[in-house]
């Protein structure tokens, strides 16, 4: 068994069809040793394949599968997964699947995975993969913040439905304005070899794929949706419970991705600067960031970052360059996140402008997010 176990997080609005799409994937060979991590047990059709349930909500498959039920945080089920791997209790764990709730917002659950300094060493996050219903996806977006951020998110977006309606362009437009690069797959079809495996580094062929990851970042450039820069909160910096009235008079075009490039190497301390002040200035409105950094100390080993909000990934190193351009290449998705301001501060990071930073007497109460990392 290898760690880290990769975990992705399937999520989808009410309706959308993910747990329908859960239950086909789970019958494919390729999801057997997945343990699927569910809000209720009742939604997943898995009681014929039910061969015995332990006192704990462990439930093995015949399969080889292995369902869990959350009994409380959802750090504490993961933990408990490699528990029982570590116990014998689990024979194989070879992945971890996390079905959301149709109103949950994917930021919290992503910053679980992130934030725990035992979980980052048994999981890492594999990908995202959303759920989008042809019937009512494009009124699910435009009255529920929810449901935009799901799609905004997303390393995967799967449509449902599609044998009662096909996607309208209203629809794909309006996913496309939240997230352009993310390949759209359809749920009669698509199975786990392009659902899964979305992170930089593929195991298969034990190569990393940075296009790929980054969805070919040019899909991203400049891809401000004709809306400005917003400097505003849409009423996000909050506790992300099941108070859902915020929905009402959310703006989803306030979501949106763009990208930062810069041809050649930056100092690590610069690397460092840029991603502290952007945390402690911009984290509650940063949904979602990717990206591959060539570092001046060492231009021949690209350093990986991921980041969720104000909480970065602890960064990895790649053995070497795969084919395509090096230099500074990042994928920032926010929600109202002032696009002008994160390009002049990148600017003045990498050297391109002259410095006019924020204040760091700001930063005093907030430790550096990635302090500590070893380069």
């Amino acid at each position: 068994m290898a760690f880290p176990i990769p975990v992705s997080v399937l999520t989808g609005f009410l309706g959308s069809g993910k747990t329908t799409l859960l239950n086909r994937l789970l019958k494919d060979e390729a999801l057997t040793d997945t343990a699927v991590i569910v809000n209720e047990l009742g939604e997943v059709g898995i009681d014929h394949l039910l061969v015995e349930t332990s006192n704990d909500g462990l439930i093995e498959l015949a399969g080889g599968c292995i369902c869990c039920t959350v009994r409380g945080d959802l750090v504490d089920t993961l933990a408990g997964l490699i528990d029982g791997v570590q116990t014998g209790r689990i024979a194989r764990l070879s992945r971890v699947v996390v079905e959301t709730t149709g109103l949950a917002d994917p930021v919290p659950v992503l910053l679980s995975l992130m934030g725990h300094p035992a979980l980052m060493q048994a999981f890492r996050l594999d990908g995202v993969i959303a759920t989008v219903d042809t019937l009512n996806g494009a009124a699910s977006i435009h009255a529920h913040a929810e449901a935009a951020r799901q799609i905004a998110v997303a390393d995967r977006i799967v449509l449902t439905k599609t044998d009662l309606t096909p996607a309208s362009g209203a629809l794909l437009a309006a996913i496309r304005a939240l997230n352009p690069g993310a390949p759209l797959l359809d749920a009669a079809t698509a199975g786990p070899a392009e659902l899964f495996n979305c992170g930089v580094y593929d195991p298969a062929t034990k190569t990393a794929d940075v296009g790929r990851w980054l969805r070919d970042e040019a899909l991203h450039l400049d891809h401000d949706h004709g809306h400005g820069d917003h400097d505003h909160h849409h009423g996000h910096d909050h506790d992300h419970g099941h108070d859902h009235g915020h929905d009402r008079g959310h703006r989803h075009d306030a979501i949106r991705s763009f990208s930062l490039t810069h041809a050649g190497p930056v100092p690590y301390a610069a690397v460092e600067t840029f991603f502290d002040l952007l945390r402690t200035t911009q984290g509650p409105r940063l949904l979602r960031m990717k990206g591959v950094i060539e570092l001046a100390e060492d231009p021949s080993r690209p350093l990986v970052v991921h980041g969720v909000q104000s909480m970065l990934h602890p960064p990895a190193r790649l053995p070497a360059w795969p084919p395509g351009p090096r230099g500074v290449r990042l994928v920032l998705i926010g929600d109202g996140l002032p696009q002008d301001y994160v390009r002049r501060l990148f600017a003045a990071i990498t050297g391109q402008v002259a410095p006019d930073l924020p204040d760091r007497a700001a930063l005093e109460d907030n430790p550096l997010s990635i302090a500590g990392m070893k380069i």
